[in-house]
């Protein structure tokens, strides 16, 4: 007998308001069914006062209100969100312990209000329309995202559903463990896959190269005035792109530590499409090419299967208003 899988929830088609709450900025926006969003508004996020926050979100929707009809509210935030897409159960940069936000929310803005995991909007948004899609529009059934910024989040799609597990806590892939004994990670543990896979871990390596008085480091070294704790990302990522080859190898490396996380995970859930997110994935084959390269090298069983293609993210920074509003449908 064949097993079933579940069938994908029915959405709605009508408008739905997506809002992604970050630690400075809340964006909001109106979204159609297509995923296009067709109004826009922004807040200040103030971080240490979670009714505060209840209030700009509010104020941000009912702005959008005066303009677009809709029926419901989707929140995209950066923590731990319970089973039931009611409460921000932790947040690391914002005041949330057990914030009952959509109950905050549903009172201030009069629809229903759904809250997720800002990376599981942002890989539901790309499932749906962006890199999850084939070539003739239609999306895959299985999809892992891996979001490279400051840290490492993640998103999975399994069967056409966003698996969220038993706690509303799964695809913490930037926490699975990688280097025994590693670097120290900020949630407690150490050697996790964000310490080497993340805008943290090139800006760190960039700060140890420059250091270390390495030749490699001349033209960044000169661009930051000589100071390393003024390299950021992109500082690397844009000299990488004019040709330092200094800069290229610090892509190079977090690529093929990225490469070596995709097989592991590939491992696990074998998914059709990986889809790399974040501010660091603007690096594109400079990061990419050998993430590739290193995902074939690390893919168990790979001489009889083939690695799953790595594609960049289609959405950018709008894809947690996206996948919030879309998720909110269902």
């Amino acid at each position: 007998m064949v097993e079933q899988r579940p069938e994908a929830p029915q959405r709605t088609t009508g408008n739905a308001v997506g809002v992604d709450i970050g630690g400075t900025k809340i964006a909001a926006g109106v979204v159609d069914h297509r995923g296009e969003i067709i109004a826009q508004t922004r807040r200040e996020t103030p971080a240490l006062h979670p009714a505060a926050i209840a209030d700009a979100v509010a104020d941000a929707v009912a702005e959008l209100e005066t303009t677009h009809a809709f029926a419901t509210v989707g929140v995209a935030a950066a923590g731990f969100v319970d089973a039931a897409r009611r409460s921000v159960v932790f947040a690391p940069n914002l005041a949330w312990r057990d914030e009952p936000l959509a109950d905050h929310l549903e009172s201030r803005v009069g629809r229903p209000v759904v809250v997720e995991n800002d990376a599981n909007a942002a890989a539901w948004a790309e499932y749906r329309f962006g890199g999850g899609l084939d070539e003739h529009g239609n999306a895959v059934d299985d999809l892992v995202m891996l979001t490279l910024g400051t840290g490492l989040g993640g998103g999975i799609v399994s069967g056409g559903l966003l698996q969220r597990g038993a706690n509303g806590a799964a695809a913490e892939l930037g926490h699975v463990r990688a280097v025994p004994g590693g670097r120290t990670c900020g949630c407690g543990n150490s050697g996790c896959w964000e310490q080497y896979v993340s805008g943290n871990a090139l800006v760190r390596d960039a700060r140890d190269l420059l250091r270390s008085g390495d030749p490699a480091g001349a033209v960044l070294l000169r661009e930051v005035g000589g100071d390393p704790e003024a390299v950021t990302g992109p500082v690397v990522t844009r000299l990488a792109q004019a040709g330092d080859p200094g800069c290229a190898r610090l892509l190079a490396d977090v690529g093929r530590w990225l490469g070596e996380a995709v097989a592991s995970f590939v491992a696990v859930l074998d998914p059709e499409v990986v889809v790399i997110g974040g501010g660091v994935s603007s690096a594109g084959d400079l990061l990419l090419a050998p993430a590739r390269v290193s995902l074939a090298e690390n893919l168990s069983g790979r001489s009889h299967r083939k690695p799953p293609p790595l594609r960049t993210a289609r959405r950018g920074n709008d894809a947690g208003i996206i996948g919030a509003a879309d998720l909110a449908r269902v």
